[in-house]
């Protein structure tokens, strides 16, 4: 295990927690189950080795009632039986999103579209800012070598 290498970032900038915390807020009450929501983050997590956001996510997807299957296999979820067509849309979007880099057309238009056809542009968009919100929250965890279980 690591030595934190310092304080989470967000917490040590006025009004920085707060704000990210607002955007998940706002992102909560935009009618996405919750269930969605929570795999992309754990999945987020899971894709950038963020060990606070792997933890975090299984604990909000067993909170929305993700079940222990789909917990334990979301790293799979194209191999498993475990997941609707609409968390499989959600799933594939999130990885895409989350790994830009990797590919020349990093949001292909076969994932675009099968997410589109489950969710509506207010569902994307809060499909679309979870992802980022989880990848910040990655991208300020993982350098600064955040604990899990630190909340």
């Amino acid at each position: 295990m690591s030595t934190e290498r310092m304080p989470n970032p967000a917490a040590l900038i006025p009004g920085a927690m707060e704000a990210l915390s607002a955007v998940t807020s706002a992102i909560a009450s935009a009618g996405v189950d919750g269930r969605l929501l929570a795999l992309s983050h754990l999945r987020t997590g899971q894709i950038n080795g963020c060990a606070p956001c792997v933890a975090g996510g299984v604990h909000q997807a067993q909170r929305h009632g993700v079940t222990a299957d789909q917990v334990h296999a979301v790293v799979a979820w194209r191999e498993t039986p475990w997941f609707s067509d609409e968390e499989r849309a959600a799933l594939a979007l999130t990885e895409a999103v989350t790994r830009l880099a990797d590919r020349p057309d990093p949001v292909p238009d076969q994932v675009w579209d099968m997410a589109a056809t489950h969710f509506d542009h207010k569902e994307l968009a809060a499909l679309l800012l979870n992802i980022a919100i989880a990848n910040a929250f990655n991208r300020l965890n993982v350098p600064t070598r955040r604990q899990a279980g630190q909340w």
